[in-house]
């Protein structure tokens, strides 16, 4: 059952036939008096919620009627429909419970796929324990892995892939938020339509236009004829946005537009294009972080984010490393055209190694004890061989050269000094290092650094 409140009644009734029209039971009141009245009588499993009952165009009737709803039943889907409200108020709606926001005039396809997406979401089902029932019902077959978050990152993308939901991959360089985005492309709808992946780290500011939109010939000096640009590549298919924390605050901009109201306009052009993409995004940054400093978009923020998939690192599941080296060493079999095993000795010597780079640095290490070996058995020498963490080069200054650390791998490597120096104690640790204590302790879970729960 979906609740309409709107007070104009021609968008109660224009609601009310599309809702119908695609199957769904739909019911309209046109202010919050009745609104609560209903919701003592009968409870819906998501709410189309106007923020203007006045005459006044500030959104705030809105929130305080999804104040009242939340608090009568936190579990009732909310989307807001903005009209007059500010993109602020609507991001504040988001921060207060609601699960997305429509601008007037929507989109029918957009509404009904924001729509068909929560209320999927809000099927309760079975948990799938197995990685054998998962893999009976679902296409994962290019990732590896058995350990219980695994599982239960591969059973919301079994949800939400046949959605058209924005998805946020978050996660350490290495663990694997491409192939994650495959997998979601993989088990939707749109399966057979393009996959179009995009850097963003690697989009320069100045060609972030040309490059996702397109531009048309006389654009700019060099713009000999059209160009076609990432998001018409992806039309009706999936488009994956990597490092969208890289993104510059005017490029930000840009991307919301599109994503917001599913059009663009080429460079160069004045005819806007409707797209109908399904939006992933994967970043290693803490975005949350980047929001609060002002470096990152807040509305672009909830835009991208209604589901977000974090993949744990790989010293988190350690139990998948002898099934990740298996599946590694059996593709080099293959490629090498030789019989390949690994000692249980050297499995359980990388179960204790330091791998910051994640699955990334696990494969690179495993080829390379391959390559450098003639032995059919990969050893703990053949493995020690190949991997020297603590051996860097050093370029002007002691810095690391070029490309030889990540300022991830600097960034850790210099808390678990501080945090040495000062024998785990945070508060200390945080000073000297210039940070905030809650700040140091974000650090200190992403990094897996122990440190002491009680300190003075």
């Amino acid at each position: 059952m979906i609740l309409i409140i709107d007070d104009d009644l021609a968008v109660c009734a224009s609601l009310l036939l599309l809702m119908n029209k695609e199957g769904f039971e739909a019911a309209a009141v046109h202010d919050p008096i009745r609104a609560m009245e209903f919701l003592q009588r009968q409870t819906p499993d998501l709410i189309l919620l106007d923020m203007n009952f006045s005459a006044e165009t500030t959104g705030e009737d809105g929130l305080k009627l999804l104040t009242l709803v939340k608090k009568r039943s936190p579990a009732i889907a909310v989307i807001l429909i903005t009209g007059w409200a500010t993109i602020n108020l609507a991001v504040k709606g988001m921060k207060m419970g609601a699960s997305d926001f429509i601008h007037k005039p929507w989109q029918n396809a957009h509404l009904l796929a924001s729509v068909k997406t929560i209320l999927h979401l809000n099927i309760k089902t079975a948990p799938l324990l197995t990685r054998k029932k998962l893999d009976a019902r679902y296409d994962f077959s290019h990732i590896v892995g058995e350990d219980p978050a695994l599982l239960n990152i591969l059973e919301t993308i079994g949800k939400v892939a046949s959605t058209d939901a924005p998805i946020l991959i978050t996660g350490e360089s290495g663990t694997g938020k491409e192939l994650i985005a495959e997998a979601i492309h993989q088990n939707s709808l749109r399966a057979n339509k393009p996959f179009v992946k995009v850097n963003l780290g690697g989009v320069s500011t100045s060609l972030f236009e040309s490059e996702m939109f397109g531009h048309v010939r006389g654009a700019f000096t060099d713009a000999r004829a059209d160009r076609i640009g990432r998001f018409e590549t992806a039309h009706k298919g999936t488009i994956f946005l990597d490092e969208v924390g890289d993104l510059e605050l005017s490029s930000q901009v840009k991307l919301l537009r599109v994503l917001q109201d599913r059009t663009y306009e080429p460079l160069g052009s004045s005819r806007s294009k409707i797209v109908d993409v399904r939006v992933v995004c994967a970043t290693n940054r803490i975005l949350e972080e980047m929001v609060a400093g002002h470096t990152f978009r807040e509305d672009l923020f909830y835009r991208i984010n209604l589901i977000n998939i974090r993949l744990p690192a790989l010293r988190e599941r350690p139990a998948d490393i002898p099934l990740l080296v298996h599946f590694f060493l059996k593709n080099l079999s293959e490629i090498y055209k030789r019989p390949l095993d690994v000692s249980p000795e050297a499995i359980q010597w990388l179960q204790r190694a330091s791998l910051p780079g994640n699955i990334r640095q696990l494969k690179n290490l495993v080829e390379r004890a391959v390559l450098t070996s003639t032995d059919e058995i990969i050893s703990i020498g053949h493995l020690q061989a190949n991997y020297q963490p603590s051996i860097r080069k050093t370029g002007a200054a002691g810095f690391p050269e070029v490309g030889a650390m990540t300022i991830e791998e600097m960034e850790a490597g210099m808390i678990r000094r501080a945090m040495d120096f000062h024998k785990n104690k945070v508060a200390r640790a945080a000073r000297a290092l210039g940070l905030t204590r809650s700040a140091l302790y974000r650090r200190l879970e992403k990094f897996g650094i122990q440190y002491d729960e009680d300190e003075n």
